[in-house]
């Protein structure tokens, strides 16, 4: 298994989804833009936020695993993936990319 980095690329706000349709929230997303973070193997990493990594682990899953090429040729870079998290309201977009580094 490979570590697989997770890079934050872009992050959505839909408002008027959020006045019309959402309860008020105590804590929102709160990653930035270029926020980094490294999944060892297909383990989530630590502050990261659990509904965002169920939408991407079987991604992460697949990378560590030496899966390439997902979805015949949809990235240039063959050992990648672009996933957003399944939040309606505020969806940030990831970018995985397999590291040459093995796992621990």
């Amino acid at each position: 298994m490979k570590k697989v980095k997770i890079t934050v690329m872009k992050k959505a706000r839909y408002d008027d989804l959020i006045e019309k349709y959402e309860n008020p929230m105590e804590h929102e997303c709160d990653v930035e833009l270029g926020d980094t973070f490294i999944a060892n193997g297909w383990e989530k990493p630590e502050d990261f936020c659990s509904s965002a990594w169920e939408s991407i682990s079987s991604f992460v899953l697949a990378l560590s695993s030496g899966g390439e090429d997902l979805y015949d040729g949809w990235m240039k870079n063959k050992k990648s993936a672009m996933i957003s998290c399944n939040d309606g309201f505020r969806p940030v977009s990831f970018l995985l990319e397999t590291l040459d580094e093995d796992a621990d």
